[in-house]
């Protein structure tokens, strides 16, 4: 299932057992239309790291061009997302999702000394590893151990995984005073949030009749404010990221289930098939019946 098409994307990261809080994915782009993503969150760290293509990493406001070989930190609770902005194939785009307490439990003094100051840091929302800067070197073997690892799950591969965590985050905090800071300010951080609680509300409530004043209602604010929150961070009115949002999900219905397009439009929130139909050819240029087309 692909991490960043979940449809509660704060909350539905499984992890393969809650022992292992770790999980893998891999060649997501190819089942995303667009081979982009919508904006998400979770708890956990992210590692990724542009394969074949340039990709587009955007965390919070900031979008970060990665270039075939470039990786990724993004800090956990972040909204962010991905879209592959030039390839002629979708890029692989490893990406490992994995809890802290992988490394150490949260009250215990590893964590408190060694986990907490970088994911309490709200001027450190991601870091880039870019692959030719010199000190990234290790950075960049430690994640080709890990992906290598969770994708072959061979031996003792789950103490693998922990060791080259550690030895990541061993190598982050030793360089946390040098690494680059977004500081962001304390409106910055409330319109974060604020988008976060109506994005969460979006995806929970997308099948059903909602207007802006119901996306607004969400962070307890007024519609224009939440014109303006989506505006900064998604350059889309609320109205719009519902309707994207919509149509994201019914375009994974129509490559993974058998329902009618009627069907889909109506479970999707779509009035009428008609009015589906226009919205989805206007916003992929080709009609819902295509992605099946495509499948065949």
């Amino acid at each position: 299932m692909p991490v960043i098409v979940d449809q509660n994307m704060r909350e539905r990261i499984a992890h393969e057992a809650a022992f292992f809080p770790v999980s893998y994915f891999e060649n997501e782009l190819s089942e995303l239309p667009g081979w982009a993503g919508p904006l998400h969150w979770h708890p956990d760290f992210e590692i990724a790291r542009a394969e074949t293509g340039v990709l587009d990493y955007q965390v919070g406001k900031t979008h970060i061009l990665l270039n075939p070989g470039d990786g990724i930190f993004v800090n956990r609770n972040l909204l962010h997302g991905v879209k592959q902005v030039s390839g002629n194939v979708p890029d692989p785009l490893p990406i490992v999702v994995f809890s802290g307490t992988l490394i150490a439990p949260e009250t215990s003094t590893i964590s408190q000394k060694y986990i907490v100051p970088i994911a309490d840091c709200t001027s450190l929302p991601f870091i880039v590893f870019r692959r030719q800067d010199d000190w990234c070197g290790e950075i960049h073997d430690l994640m080709d151990e890990i992906f290598t690892c969770l994708k072959q799950q061979t031996g003792c591969y789950e103490l693998a995984v922990q060791r080259d965590l550690n030895r990541l985050f061993e190598l982050l905090i030793c360089r946390l005073d040098a690494l680059p800071k977004i500081q962001a300010t304390r409106v910055q951080l409330r319109t974060q949030v604020r988008v976060q609680k109506m994005l969460d509300y979006i995806y929970t409530h997308y099948a059903e009749p909602i207007t802006i004043a119901d996306i607004a209602q969400a962070a307890s604010i007024s519609r224009s404010e939440a014109a303006r929150c989506f505006h900064e961070y998604m350059d889309c009115s609320p109205v719009n990221a519902l309707i994207r949002y919509r149509l994201q999900t019914a375009h994974r219905l129509l490559h993974d289930t058998s329902l009618t397009v009627q069907q889909i439009g109506l479970d999707c929130g779509f009035g009428s098939a008609n009015y589906f139909s226009r919205k989805f050819r206007s916003f992929y240029g080709y009609p819902p019946g295509h992605v099946r087309d495509l499948g065949k």
